[in-house]
Parts: structure tokens; sequence; C-alpha cells
């Protein structure tokens, strides 16, 4: 990780202890900015403290920036120290189980003794904490739940924390002389929202173990070598992944790619399929007998089978190979009556692309929790190419995201258009992200939504109803005339939090009668909707878009994540609102004003 990263963590965590020992919620706040300002600067912190620039960077006291510098000469903060040694740490790894939280974590540590995950356990089991203040059966049962969830994906990452690393070794490896290719494989390739292990593949048809060794024991993020053979070569992280290198010849490389990118159930079938035709599927190629009839490439792999190629992303046994069979044949009359909803009938998948997006519509600033300012967010969406940009800063309710009171909507609404004066080649859509409460009605009057370009409406709180109460809501808010997309509707945190689980068919379809897109939330701890929720929609013909929610610069990025996903979901380029261009958009968002002004 980044000396930035390192210093991010620790003042998140200090803010984490802050909070269980009951400091002054204001420190607490502040604290976490610094946090976030560090883990989005651009700069490495160390130019920034060797420059002085550091005590000039909006947000940082001088008491956060004396804390830097110390860990700069030590690589330590004394006063995280001093924090650590007062809260076990048991109650720190509470505050991650979805609807605990610091109150609760610090209840259970203050008066009931729970110091540890499985002491928690026990006494959820037992009953006893229903003697606490506020602890109903209810609470406690989903705290449970949750507990049980946040266990099972313990030894997962999400696809942000792996993608990095997976790049990385492959840049490292790609440098060694002899290796002619690399990639990672598994069900990162497959673009799923957590990873267990990083498999990468290596291509060379020459002894390069060696090599290989030495360039990773040297490497700053290896914890622990594990295994070093001449085809594979196994090690472990500083995050506790596991990464294993396998070493191919160019012979079987297209076929190592498809077997080691699955999925299982994927594999299986395409094994069923080889049988059938006499012939042996596997890492090696594919033969007729001893005889190699396909291994160098994927596509070859696919065409032998009788199939068109398949994108990584669908590869889940999910109707892939009906499909890839009935485009190889040329058969349209076959496809579309197993696949009603392609408007075409399409003889390769064209995949969506990063580039095909040509505009972010969810993107926060410094007048809720984001970190730079209007014009900034702008300026980087312009240097990324896009044509449009839209502001959605919190809504009221968002307290604790400092969300815009209606008078300070006003303000925000007038400086954005402002700043879309003096700005040519992007069209700046002031817009906010407005909450949807618990009952489906949103955070601003409808008078005030008017004055917006761009509506977003998204659950905040409230996440834990049960699915009618939640299907209801969702319903409600996807249906009103004034919204144009509904953001990250079931709220959840990946690995963290389930959030709400609503009836997605119900919720589809309540958005296809009213004309409302439904957001892929690009964040990698959200991916919401989540791929099974993006085919629902992608069958049902509603519009999709693709946002990062982007409370930084750097988190235009995380677009990679939400295009992966929508892959995953079989969206094309037309699924998509924000592939087109200004002035469809334009015409687009007219024609649900004019919806509103019929009803």
């Amino acid at each position: 990780m980044s000396t930035n990263t390192d210093i991010s963590e620790l003042f998140e965590k200090s803010a984490d202890l802050m909070a269980v020992l009951g400091v002054n919620s204001f420190k607490v706040l502040a604290t976490r900015k610094v946090a976030r300002l560090l883990r989005d600067c651009p700069r490495n912190v160390e130019e920034l403290a060797s420059s002085g620039e550091l005590d000039n960077m909006p947000g940082i006291g001088q008491h956060s920036a004396e804390k830097i510098r110390e860990y700069l000469r030590t690589g330590n903060i004394s006063e995280f120290q001093q924090l650590a040694g007062e809260v076990p740490p048991g109650v720190l790894a509470m505050m991650n189980i979805s609807g605990l939280g610091v109150k609760t974590a610090a209840l259970f540590w203050r008066e009931a003794g729970i110091t540890t995950m499985d002491e928690l356990r026990r006494r959820l089991d037992d009953g006893s904490l229903l003697n606490l203040p506020g602890m109903g059966a209810k609470k406690l049962a989903k705290i449970k739940e949750n507990l049980a969830y946040s266990t099972g994906q313990a030894n997962r990452r999400r696809i942000g924390e792996a993608l990095p690393i997976a790049r990385d070794f492959c840049q490292l490896l790609q440098a060694i002389p002899g290796i002619v290719r690399t990639t990672f494989c598994g069900s990162l390739r497959r673009g799923r929202e957590t990873i267990g292990d990083i498999d990468i593949l290596v291509c060379s048809d020459a002894p390069v173990h060696q090599q290989i060794h030495t360039a990773v024991g040297r490497h700053p993020q290896v914890a622990q070598l594990l295994a070093v053979g001449e085809t594979k070569i196994s090690f472990r992280t500083n995050l506790d992944m596991q990464v294993d290198i396998r070493v191919v010849p160019t012979p079987s490389w297209g076929a190592a790619m498809q077997y080691f990118t699955g999925s299982k159930e994927h594999n299986v079938r395409l094994r069923e399929m080889a049988t059938v035709k006499a012939l042996k599927l596997n890492e090696w190629g594919l033969f007729a007998g001893d005889t190699a009839i396909a291994g160098e490439t994927e596509e070859g792999i696919y065409e032998a089978l009788g199939l068109a190629w398949i994108p990584p992303e669908m590869r889940e046994d999910r109707g892939e190979v009906t499909l890839a069979q009935n485009m190889l044949s040329h058969a349209p009359a076959q496809l579309k009556a197993a696949f009603p909803f392609l408007a075409d009938a399409p003889s390769t998948w064209q995949t969506l692309q990063v580039a095909d997006i040509r505009g972010d519509l969810h993107t926060h600033t410094i007048a809720s929790d984001g970190t730079c300012t209007i014009a900034e967010m702008v300026a980087a969406a312009k240097h990324r190419g896009y044509e449009y940009i839209a502001i959605t800063d919190h809504s009221k309710s968002q307290f604790q995201a400092n969300g815009l009171s209606s008078q300070r909507l006003l303000d925000h609404i007038a400086a954005i258009h402002a700043v879309a004066r003096e700005v040519h080649g992007i069209r700046v859509l002031a817009g906010a992200e407005v909450d949807i409460l618990a009952d489906g009605s949103l955070d601003y009057e409808d008078d005030l939504l008017r004055k917006l370009d761009w509506v977003i409406a998204s659950p905040h709180a409230a996440l834990s109803q049960e699915t009618d109460a939640a299907t209801t809501r969702l319903v409600r808010a996807a249906s009103h005339p004034l919204v144009h997309v509904l953001g990250h509707p079931t709220g959840r945190l990946v690995g963290k939090r389930r959030g709400l689980e609503p009836d997605m068919p119900r919720v589809v379809m309540a958005a296809l009668r009213s004309g409302v897109a439904l957001e892929i939330n690009a964040n990698d701890m959200r991916l919401d909707l989540r791929d099974t929720h993006v085919r629902l929609a992608v069958e049902a013909g509603v519009p999709l878009c693709i946002n990062t929610d982007a409370h930084s610069i750097e988190d235009f990025s995380q677009i990679d994540y939400g295009v992966l996903t929508a892959r995953r979901g079989w969206a094309r380029k037309a699924n998509i609102l924000n592939t087109r261009s200004g002035v469809q958009l334009e015409q687009w968002m007219q024609a649900r004003r004019q919806s509103d002004e019929w009803r």
C-alpha cells in the first residue's frame, strides 16, 4: 500500500476508536475527513510534507499535520497507539457488522463485557443480551444474521482490493525476459464482486520460474512465499490474499486461460459438450485422442465446440452457452425465441467497454461529503473525455454527510450553473441525490425537485426493512415523476451490510412503467445493482445508468467495476443510459419532464 493509504487507515481507525470511547463527535468527524483527504489525495504525502504544502491543505489542521509528520518520521502515530491500548481489538471488529455500529459495540463492551467475536456469538445464542437497554429480540436476531453474513465473507476481498494487486503483478511479470504475455483469470477476470484467490497466467516457452521467484520475492506486497515450482508459484500478499502464478506454453495459452477463468459450472458444460463430440477438454487444450485440435486461443476452443466466444463475465452457466450456440449457428429465429429481450440477433456479443461511457451522473462535492469543488469535479470529468456530468450532493436528511437544506440546495444549484457557464466542452447538470425516506417519499418537496436538472433517489437509512416494506418504498420512489434514476437501490455494502432485500422484479417493473432508469453504482463497496438485478433490468428493457458515486477525482476510476458488473448482467451499450450522446441524454430527460407535466 502507499504511504497515503497507510496513514489514511490509521486516521480512520483512530476515528473508530474515538467513537467507541465517546470522544466528541466533531473530533471524530474531523478525523474521518482527514482520512478521506489522505486516501483521495493524488500526490504523495511525503512530498507535501517536505515541500511545506501539507500545512496549507484544506481540512488538515496543524494537529493532524503534526501526526502525519510523526508517522513519516517514526512509522507510527503515538496518539493512535494510546487509543488502541484502551479498546480491545474485538470491539472494533464488531463495528464492521451491519446493524451494530459504534454505540452498540460500546454498549456490548461496557455493559456486557464482550471483547471478542466468539463471545458475541455465544451471548447472542444464550439470550443474555436481551437485558441490555434498547436490545429487543428482533434487533438481536438481525445482528446475529448479519454476523453470520460477515463471517461468510471474511476470507474474500472486494474486487476493488484484488484487481489493483493482480494488475500490479501482471505488469511485474510482463517485464521478465522470456514471458510472452500475462493475464489474470478466475473470478477476478469474470468480474465477481468478491475474490478468494488471485490466479495469474503466464505464457512462456522458456524456463522462467527462477526469474519469477526472484521478482516476486523482492516485491513489497509479498508477505510469504508458499510454493515454488517450474509451472506454479504461490504466495500470500500483505492483504492476506493468495496469488497463484501458473506458467503455460504458447500452444496451451487459450485453453489454460479458458480453464482457469471458469466458472466451474461453465467449464462443466463445456466438458460435457466436448465429450458428446468424442473430444477431451482440459487446461492444456482440446484433444481428439492425443491430437490437439485447439488450445492456443480461447476463441479456437469455443469455435471447435460449436460456440461463439463468450465474454468472461458471462461464464456462470446462466444461459450463455445456449446463446453462444445460436450465435455461431446464425439462427436468429431460435436466438430470438430463447432470448426475447434481445433487440437484435447478434452473431457476436458486442461487449460493453469503459470507453462507451460518456458521462458520470452521480458525483459529490465539498458542498456535502465530497473532497473537491464543483469546478474541480467538472474539470476532471472533462479531462476524462466525458460529454456531461451531474453534480448530485446529498439531501437534508443525510446530516452526517452534510446534506443540503432547501436553501443550501438553491444556492448550490446557482453555484453549479455558474460553473456551467464558465466551462466549455462538457454539459454540467445541477442535480441532487435525494434520500428515499422509509415510507418511499422523497427528502425534498416537488417544487424544489423541479428546479433540478437531474434527480437521483437513493435509500440510505432504515436499510433493515422487511421485504414488503422495502419493496413498497422503492416502488413508490421509482414511480415519482420527477425522479430520473433510482440510485443504489438496496443500499448494501459488499461483505459488510446486506442492505434492503426487496422484491426486485416488482421494483424493475415499477421502473419500466414510469420510465425511470436504475443505477449500477460502480463503487466497489456497493456494486448495486448487483449482477443478477442487472440481468432483470436488461430482460425487462429498463435503462441502466453506470455511475461512480464519486466523492473525489480519484473515484472516477471506479467506473471499471460498474462496467464489469453490467457485463455480468448481460448489459450491452444500448442498455446503458450514459453511453448516449449529450443530445440523446437531453432528449431522454425532456421526455421524463414531459411525462411529469401530464401527471
